[in-house]
Formats: C-alpha cells, sequence, structure tokens
C-alpha cells in the first residue's frame, strides 16, 4: 500500500511540475491599441498613494496613471499632501455637487469615459483625481477616442479595498489626506542574481546528486521507509531503478499537450478552491523532495542512522530516522501553506521547490537527444505559445494569467521559485517557474550521465558547457525581460537554444552527434566513448 502510495504520489509531480512553465512578470502594463493623441500619450506609471487620517500617518496604497493628465514627481518630497474628497455624485459623470476645490476628487469606477470623470472634477477645482476601481486589479485608463484630452491635472486608478478604505475614513467623519508620487523601478534589480543562482544550482545539484549521496547505500536505507515487498536480493537492488521514467518521444509529445490542456483548464477555472488544490499537490510533492534529500545526504555522511526500525500498521517496518524526517517534512509544508502570504514565505516555498525539482530530475530521464529534441522543441513552442499567441485567441495572455493567478485573488500558483525584489521600492517577487528549470534540467543531467558513462573529462564533456548554455539563456531571458519593460517572457525561448543548440553543435563538431542521438539504444555506443 505504501509503495502504491509513493508511486501515486510521483504520478502527479510529474505531471504537475511540466505543467506550469511560467515566466517572470511585472506588475507594469501598456496597451498599445488604444487610441492616442498629443495629450494623450503618457506612459502608464506605477503611483504610490500615501494617506494620512486625522493627521495621522495611514496606509499606503498602489495606483497607476492614466494615459491623459499631468505627470507625478518621483520623490515624496516634491509632493504636495491634500485632502481628499469623495465626489457627488460619486462616479463624476456630471457636475460635482460637493466641493471639491483645494483637494483630491475620490470617484468611483461608472458608465462615463475616464476623460469625462477627469474633465469635471477639474472642472470643479480638484488638483487630482483617483478612479476607484470595481475589482482588485489596476485597468489601464486610456482615452475613448483620438480627440484631445485637455486634463492639467493627475487621474490615478486604486483597487477597489484601497478605495473603501479611504471612503470608509471619510464617511466617519475624519479627515484624510492624500499624497501621490511615482518612484521609478531600478533599471537593473540585483535580486534577479540570486534567482539565477538557485537555478542554475538546482540543475548542477540535481545532475550530481547520485554522486554526492552514493546511491547504492542510499537505495537500501531510504526503502527502509517502506514495507519489502519481496524477500529476493536482486529486487531490492533495483527498486530504484524500476521507479525512474524514461521518456520517449511519443510521451513528449503527448505530455506537452497534455500540458497545454491543463493550462487552459487552470485559465478557464482557476478559483480560490483551484489554487488550495494546487497548493496540496505542491506540498505533497515537497514532502517527499524534501525528505528524499534530507534522508540521502544524511545516510551518506552517517550510515547507521537507518538502522533502527519501528513497526507501524499499513506500512510494516519503518527506519525512525526516516519517520522522523518524515514528521519534520510534513511540519515544515504545513507551516508553509499556513503562512504562504507572509513577508518571509518564500523562503519555505523555494526549499520545496528546489528539493521537489531535485527528485523529480532523479525521477525522470532522457535516454538520447533524440527524445530531448522533441520534448524541447514541443516545450519551445509551448511557451511561445502560451505567452506571446495566447492573447490573439484569448485577449490575453494565458501563461501569464494563470501564473499570477489573476483569476484567483492574485494568489500566485506555488510552482515557481521566488526572490523578493530587494531594491526596488514597488517590492515585489522577480519568479522563475519550474518548468524553466525542468526542462533545460532533463538535458543537462543527460549530459551528467553520458559523461560520466564514457568517463569524459570537464572539459572534453558536455556537462560543464549545457550548465553554462543555461545560464546565459538565463541572463538572455532577464536581459529580454527589462527591454520589454516588464512584460512577461517566455524563458524557453531563450533556454533551448541556449542547452539545446548548444550540445547538437558540439556534438556535430566532435563528431559525435550520432552517438548523442542514438544513445542507448546501441549497445556499441552506450558502453564506449566516442571518438573525439
Amino acid at each position: 500500500m505504501a509503495s502504491m502510495a509513493r508511486c501515486c504520489c510521483r504520478v502527479l509531480l510529474l505531471l504537475l511540475l511540466f505543467v506550469i512553465a511560467a515566466s517572470a512578470d511585472d506588475t507594469k502594463r501598456d496597451d498599445e491599441r488604444a487610441p492616442k493623441s498629443d495629450s494623450c500619450n503618457n506612459p502608464f506609471q506605477l503611483v504610490k498613494v500615501k494617506s494620512w487620517v486625522d493627521a495621522e500617518e495611514g496606509h499606503v496604497y498602489n495606483g497607476v496613471t492614466a494615459r491623459f493628465g499631468s505627470s507625478l514627481p518621483d520623490k515624496p518630497q516634491n509632493s504636495v499632501r491634500t485632502p481628499a474628497t469623495f465626489s457627488d455624485p460619486a462616479d463624476c459623470c456630471s457636475t460635482p455637487t460637493s466641493k471639491l476645490s483645494g483637494s483630491v476628487a475620490l470617484c468611483v469606477r461608472g458608465d462615463c469615459d475616464f476623460t469625462t470623470k477627469a474633465t469635471f472634477a477639474q472642472a470643479g477645482g480638484a488638483t487630482g483625481m483617483l478612479v476607484i476601481n470595481d475589482a482588485e486589479d489596476l485597468f489601464e485608463m486610456v482615452c475613448s477616442n483620438s480627440t484631445e484630452a485637455n486634463i492639467s491635472i493627475p487621474v490615478v486608478m486604486i483597487t477597489k479595498s484601497a478605495g473603501e478604505a479611504l471612503n470608509k475614513s471619510l464617511t466617519s467623519g475624519r479627515k484624510v489626506e492624500i499624497l501621490l508620487y511615482a518612484p521609478p523601478r531600478p533599471l537593473v534589480d540585483f535580486s534577479v542574481a540570486f534567482l539565477w543562482l538557485m537555478a542554475v544550482g538546482t540543475i548542477v545539484c540535481a545532475s550530481l546528486w547520485s554522486d554526492l549521496t552514493t546511491p547504492e547505500k542510499f537505495d537500501e536505507r531510504y526503502n527502509e521507509l517502506y514495507p519489502k515487498e519481496s524477500s529476493n536480493t536482486e529486487t531490492g537492488k533495483y527498486d530504484s531503478e524500476k521507479e525512474i521514467v524514461n521518456i520517449d518521444s511519443k510521451g513528449a509529445i503527448i505530455f506537452v499537450i497534455a500540458a497545454s490542456a491543463f493550462l487552459v483548464l487552470l485559465f478557464f477555472f482557476m478559483s480560490s478552491w483551484f489554487i488550495w488544490v494546487l497548493i496540496v499537490l505542491f506540498c505533497i510533492g515537497g514532502i517527499e523532495g524534501m525528505h528524499n534529500c534530507i534522508v540521502s545526504l544524511s545516510s551518506r555522511k552517517w550510515p547507521n542512522f537507518g538502522q533502527k526500525t519501528v513497526n507501524l500498521p499499513l506500512f510494516g517496518e519503518i527506519s525512525i530516522f526516516s519517520l522522523v524526517v518524515l514528521l519534520f517534512c510534513l511540519a515544515f509544508a504545513i507551516f508553509w501553506a499556513a503562512t504562504r502570504r507572509e513577508s518571509y514565505s518564500w523562503v519555505g516555498q523555494d526549499i520545496l521547490g528546489i528539493c521537489l525539482m531535485i527528485t523529480v530530475l532523479q525521477l525522470a530521464q532522457l535516454p538520447n537527444i533524440k527524445v530531448a529534441t522533441v520534448l524541447l522543441c514541443c516545450a519551445f513552442v509551448y511557451d511561445i505559445f502560451w505567452v506571446f499567441i495566447s492573447p490573439v485567441i484569448f485577449h490575453e495572455s494565458v501563461m501569464i494569467t494563470v501564473a499570477r493567478g489573476d483569476k484567483a485573488g492574485g494568489e500566485a500558483i506555488p510552482m515557481l521559485l521566488r526572490f523578493p525584489r530587494l531594491f526596488d521600492p514597488w517590492g515585489g517577487y522577480d519568479m522563475i517557474g519550474f518548468g524553466d528549470i525542468l526542462f533545460p534540467g532533463l538535458l543537462v543531467s543527460f549530459a551528467h550521465r553520458f559523461d560520466k558513462d564514457n568517463k569524459r573529462g570537464v572539459s572534453n564533456g558536455y556537462f560543464l558547457w549545457l550548465v553554462i548554455g543555461y545560464g546565459i539563456g538565463l541572463i538572455f531571458t532577464y536581459l529580454g525581460l527589462y527591454l520589454m519593460n516588464g512584460n512577461g517572457q517566455p524563458a524557453l525561448l531563450y533556454l533551448v537554444p541556449c542547452t539545446l543548440g548548444v550540445i547538437i553543435v558540439l556534438g556535430c563538431i566532435r563528431g559525435e552527434l550520432k552517438s548523442l542521438w542514438n544513445y542507448g539504444t546501441e549497445p556499441s555506443m552506450s558502453a564506449e566513448p566516442s571518438e573525439v
């Protein structure tokens, strides 16, 4: 029973982790299709809305400017603290009856155009306008036609919850003051360097894992957690080998098609309960991965830890050490799930995710470059289609929408590595999807096995060059992210040429492409090194 549960768990891991190859994203958006004119051509800017209630400093809310209106200073000391007043009528679609002179007008999103709202607020003497959206996102306010928008006050949209908080203070008779400024994002966010190290380090560790953990000893001790199904020595010896999933060309194509179908389901049906399903599955995978990593590393350093056992119902004889580690991993995953909205939760998510990916890269293997070419080319098209082409069909990028959790209250999917933007005044996280590590990681792991089987050194092998290629591909990914003004990028667009392309070109130069292409299918090629 335990063996069956373990198998089901790993099937779930292989299904989910290859589905989401989410790219890093940014909150900045742009709508080039909207009508523009000389007075309606402003770039969208993220805005800090700093508030005071009865002279006491309150919350700082986020907003976004409109295509029209005046620009905002980038520093708070260059802005002016101004009283806030709720307009009457609340939608600002007609001449206001409330006194707006010398104040920032608060207007709800109504039926009239945004330029119409701003015109009435400006005519009433308002020094600025905050438009309260009817949802928890920031809508791009554009001009409805190409006519001139003679608006000289700043116009900013804030979220529904921010507007409700300000309205609550105003309706209770308290004085609310507002200060607006738009600090720029840094040109280069050095936090991506840490994310780069995590991604590259995960692939290197996963590829070298069997060397680091002496699998012959580890397999025997790790399997003590589960009841022995046979007393046959040979069965126990090759038990771990049977669990390895060798991907073939047909399976690679079917897998990417299934991943696309699952991504569409997430796009249409993602909700808070769906996110919870993903969180539970992520925790199951994280527990399995973390347990695997801790036990394997500990078994190498302290080989006697797994000797003491205890009998449990349904599980039979279990290593006490493995059981303690399992309980620790379970507690760790539960703690992360309960505190996943806290600022420090990225640490737990990254630990669980890295352990999970290391374990998956031990379970799934590419037999040769032929299968790698099929899988990575399909993944290449998959990533580009769902990031860049899907907006033509679905009116928004399916991949980025799912990754951000736009349809689940803004809660992002957990299958991401995250690192906080330490030097960005807007905060947030740089992210990379598990798929952007796992797909190239399969190829890098194959290169290490090929080098090891054929007794290749560092210089005349393929592993080091693929690791370098993957690192360069990630650099190109983030360079593309900056050049595209923070819009989401399909990371595999850069990673596949920098990994698959490198091994194919290098194989051609060395005259070994045929050996790499058919590796494992011909005994002579898998048993002897190819000639250089």
